[in-house]
């Protein structure tokens, strides 16, 4: 594989660069990666967090050295460049788009020069690529969001956006784990918990995974609702090759 680093991030921290530009390809080679890490059980790594275009790992230096996590990482990177097509899960997730479910689907209409219903559309026609997690727990960076529909953040933020919200900011979407302060475009909200500390696996999705919003009238959105309340929800997940 070309055009990989390995570098020192601090006394316990070590980063593998596979490259520069947010891609599919990318993220498949950091998410096999980490998949091939967690199979070696290799004793002394704490953690693993994947960006768009790289891979922190952190580990124990009492347990093991920095020569010894860089020579299993670069021989587990060879690896992973003969991988070929590989399964990956989808996670269908219903959303109750407009009204006072997504304040602002009128405003990223406008800017489109859509209809609300072809916003809708386009935003639920496509599997969007999970390339990591951060800023809240379970908040997932989407990519794949058709031009079309990219509209700028909100001038003056909320100071409080409901935990479920669905929103665009600029050319990502994603969704709102938890209730917190932002300035994304409101356009629905999902009755599913995507972070859910009570949960035996609280963050439902993995960096590597896909999204694929699934429109639902308020009816269905209460019907679900309720049964995750209930914890008896389980969202569909199929799988697709990549």
């Amino acid at each position: 594989m070309q055009n990989i680093r390995i570098l020192t991030e601090g006394d316990s921290s070590l980063l593998v660069e596979f490259g520069k530009e947010i891609s599919p390809e990318i993220n498949r080679k950091i998410a096999a990666t980490v998949k091939l890490l967690k199979e070696q059980h290799i004793e002394g790594i704490v953690d693993m967090i994947p960006t768009y275009c790289a891979l922190l790992i952190n580990y124990d230096p009492r347990v093991l050295s920095y020569a010894e996590i860089e020579e299993r990482v670069r021989g587990l990177v060879k690896v992973e460049t003969k991988a070929g097509t590989q399964r990956k899960r989808v996670f269908e997730i219903p959303v109750c788009y407009g009204g006072e479910y997504g304040p602002d689907i009128a405003n990223i209409a406008e800017h489109a020069g859509l209809s609300e219903e072809e916003v809708i559309a386009i935003h639920s026609s496509r599997d969007y690529l999970i390339y990591m997690l951060g800023f809240l727990p379970g908040f997932t960076y989407l990519g794949g969001l058709d031009e079309r529909i990219h509209t700028p953040r909100l001038a003056n933020p909320r100071l409080k956006i409901n935990a479920g919200s669905v929103g665009i900011g600029g050319s990502q979407t994603g969704i709102y784990p938890l209730d917190s302060p932002g300035g994304w475009q409101l356009m629905g909200m999902t009755p599913v918990r995507t972070y859910d500390p009570e949960r035996e696996t609280p963050i439902l999705v993995e960096a590597g995974d896909y999204i694929r919003f699934v429109p639902i009238d308020e009816a269905e959105y209460r019907r679900i609702k309720d049964l995750v309340e209930r914890g008896e929800y389980e969202c569909v997940v199929r799988e697709r090759e990549v």
